[in-house]
């Protein structure tokens, strides 16, 4: 093969190489894409968590009155047969119920007395923590490959309590009013205290009006 041959084949070669090279960066880029289009959303786990799951619990919570009497007669027992956590450790949550009267109403709780029980808080602005998160029990951490993302959940089950429970309550809420509710609860089994008690409300309802 003369020069000019040759010279005309590396150009080819070189060309094909480029192209090559080209095709693979942009397929590389696809894939980082696709990728980015994938990642966790916390809002919509939260939100069939929250339909599909947390809303159907409440139908089996335990009676708040009938917990706490167990709590003071057998502490560990109790624990053992309502709560749920993720960790290991003292704090532990529950899924109760309950129905009572409202005796106060404060712009960050109200109080509730309970039928034939003592007076417990509902919480209507501090909305934080993993009580409604984990007090079901139906979330596991294998579903979750960061703690990020775990927490983040936590995040978005609260603001839709926030938003679809809290808020139409407060318009309505007042002194009187005999409601019925669903929620979660934090304890911490080695420092129990079942005075005054605040639940994180999943459901909220005026009864008998």
């Amino acid at each position: 093969m003369n020069k000019p041959g040759l010279k005309y084949g590396a150009l080819l070669l070189l060309l094909a190489v480029v192209v090559y090279h080209s095709v693979y960066f942009k397929k590389l880029d696809e894939v980082k894409a696709k990728g980015a289009r994938t990642q966790f959303d916390a809002a919509a786990y939260a939100d069939a968590f929250w339909k599909t799951k947390l809303l159907p619990a409440t139908t089996k919570a335990t009676d708040l009155n009938t917990l706490i009497q167990a709590l003071k007669t057998d502490k560990d027992q109790a624990f053992a047969a309502h709560s749920n956590a993720m960790s290991i450790g003292n704090i532990r949550y529950f899924l109760v119920k309950g129905q009572g009267k409202i005796t106060a109403v404060r712009d960050q709780e109200v109080t509730v007395s309970l039928t034939n029980g003592p007076d417990i808080i509902v919480a209507t602005e501090y909305i934080f923590g993993n009580a409604a998160r984990d007090a079901s029990g139906l979330i596991s951490l294998t579903e979750f490959t960061n703690t990020m993302d775990l927490n983040n959940v936590s995040a978005e089950i609260n603001q839709i309590i926030r938003k679809r429970v809290v808020a139409p309550f407060k318009t309505s809420v007042k002194t009187g009013m005999e409601v019925e509710f669903t929620g979660a609860i934090e304890l911490n089994r080695a420092h129990l205290h079942t005075e005054a008690i605040e639940v994180i409300p999943i459901s909220i309802r005026s009864v008998g009006t």
